[in-house]
């Protein structure tokens, strides 16, 4: 967990998922597997911050990276689930170098403006000083902006460049819809990757991307990502759902024949 943020910058291959459902199942079982991160998803799913705080504890249980989509870029919000134990924070329509930069200093002590407590789980419930709580965490706390906005392309290279921003997430989805294009592999949505990838290359960040399987990987991977979020716990599940039924259900006529 400590090292994630070590991991990414260094771009090892790192593979995630979100986490809808406000259950502990979905990550213990996602870190049994191997997963490197999971992505518990405040923005898009009914999580509130005790349900986060749970999640939490089940990633450290299972030995993976939690990060938490945040609702909002509010410093509350993120103050809220870093005191949680969050490994970091994936922070969505970052539009502006000006977000960039307050969002940055929200996470941060020291050069920032992170409010300290030496009570909640990250600061081991007051087992370590105020200054180790303060450089464990600084050094450790992993933060991602989410580019999803056709205004932000306005602004990339500054956004990028921002210290404090460890890595660029590209939300293909919501610059689709923004752009008013056919799909997320559409060219608009293809060109804005691509002028995302460059601001990132440029200022020596990774790149962070959703996708739904291993041929959009491929190509994301040539623009420059090395972290992959795939699918969700839901997504997983309704998979496996519709194969076994759609397998299951093939028997269905044999049934029906000897009856």
């Amino acid at each position: 967990m400590t090292s994630f943020r070590r991991r990414l910058l260094a771009r090892e291959h790192l593979i995630g998922t979100f986490v809808k459902t406000p259950t502990t199942h979905a990550t213990e079982i996602l870190g049994d597997l191997g997963f490197d991160f999971v992505v518990i998803d405040e923005e898009h799913a009914p999580f509130d911050r005790a349900a986060i705080d749970t999640a939490l504890l089940a990633a450290r249980a299972s030995n993976t990276a939690g990060l938490v989509r945040v609702a909002s870029a509010l410093p509350a919000h993120l103050l809220s689930v870093l005191d949680c134990g969050a490994t970091g924070v994936l922070v969505p329509h970052i539009a502006t170098a000006q977000q960039a930069q307050e969002v940055a200093k929200a996470c941060r002590y020291r050069n920032g403006k992170r409010g300290y407590s030496g009570s909640p789980r990250h600061a081991r419930y007051g087992a370590s000083s105020m200054w180790q709580t303060v450089d464990a965490a600084d050094e450790a706390t992993t933060v991602i902006a989410q580019i999803e906005d056709p205004e932000a392309l306005n602004e990339i290279d500054a956004i990028a460049a921002v210290d404090g921003i460890d890595a660029l997430f590209i939300g293909r989805g919501d610059l689709a819809v923004a752009l008013g294009a056919d799909s997320s592999d559409a060219p608009p949505v293809r060109d804005a990757v691509e002028r995302i990838g460059a601001a990132a290359r440029k200022a020596g960040k990774p790149i962070a991307v959703f996708v739904g399987g291993k041929a959009e990987a491929a190509w994301l991977q040539e623009q420059g990502a090395t972290t992959f979020v795939v699918s969700s716990d839901q997504g997983f599940m309704r998979r496996a759902a519709a194969q076994a039924l759609t397998e299951i259900g093939s028997l269905r006529a044999k049934t029906e024949q000897k009856a």
